[in-house]
């Protein structure tokens, strides 16, 4: 039996995080949700659905992340899979299988989770986003020659694979840091189509200028990083 785990970050999701948790496949091991400072009952409501409540006082997604594994890594029983998924309800949570189904049928590394023009509904992602999201991939395939085409957070990958990247980026450039150290470890990776919606609430990074601001040169800092490794 694989055994998986999910993070999520969260940051004043109250609305939202009692759906995200609940569309999670009842197969999945342990939801764990990292309140990243939330000051609403984002904490209150993710326990009541069942989740593992941790808090991360430092504010970034990475950081959030980060509290998730280091809460993994102290249990006695490891997990198999690690999945990253989001606390807004844009992606669809009950998704999870088919964004596992390479690593356990197929013993793929990594899989993201992409988030297609075909089955994005409309205003689902903002023009920052996708003009952030079509630089960065672009600039990977053309450094790096990936196969990327997205930065999607919903994500899963291998535990042992996930401990060996060494994540360090402690705010927007998480999922990019990822993706350049799977090419750098030369980790086989696929990426699985998945619909995404218009999120519950505002969201704190690409609905703020500063935000789509800061997220930019964080990614394109990693990008340029790793080229210059090269």
């Amino acid at each position: 039996m694989t055994h998986i785990k999910v993070i999520i970050p969260a940051y004043n999701e109250a609305e939202s995080i009692t759906h995200v948790i609940n569309d999670i496949p009842a197969h999945v091991d342990e939801v764990i949700v990292v309140s990243n400072n939330s000051t609403d009952a984002t904490e209150i409501n993710a326990k009541k659905a069942g989740a593992t409540v941790l808090t991360e006082t430092n504010k970034g997604y990475g950081y959030a992340c980060l509290k998730g594994m280091d809460y993994i890594a102290s249990q006695e029983n490891k997990p198999d899979i690690i999945v990253f998924l989001d606390g807004d309800y844009s992606d669809y949570p009950e998704e999870l299988t088919k964004i596992v189904h390479p690593i356990i049928n197929d013993h793929v590394d990594f899989v993201i989770g992409t988030r297609v023009k075909r089955l994005r509904e409309q205003g689902a992602m903002t023009v920052p986003q996708i003009f952030g999201n079509w630089l960065a991939t672009t600039l990977m395939t053309l450094f790096f020659r990936a196969k990327f085409t997205d930065l999607g957070p919903f994500r899963a990958i291998k535990y042992d694979k996930l401990l060996a990247l060494n994540m360090e980026d402690k705010t927007y450039g998480w999922t990019v840091e990822m993706q350049l150290k799977a090419l750098k470890q030369k980790f086989t990776y696929t990426e699985i189509p998945v619909n995404y919606r218009n999120r519950i609430g505002v969201s704190k990074v690409s609905g703020t200028i500063k935000g789509a601001i800061f997220a930019g040169i964080k990614i394109l800092g990693w990008i340029f990083k790793y080229s210059i490794k090269k």
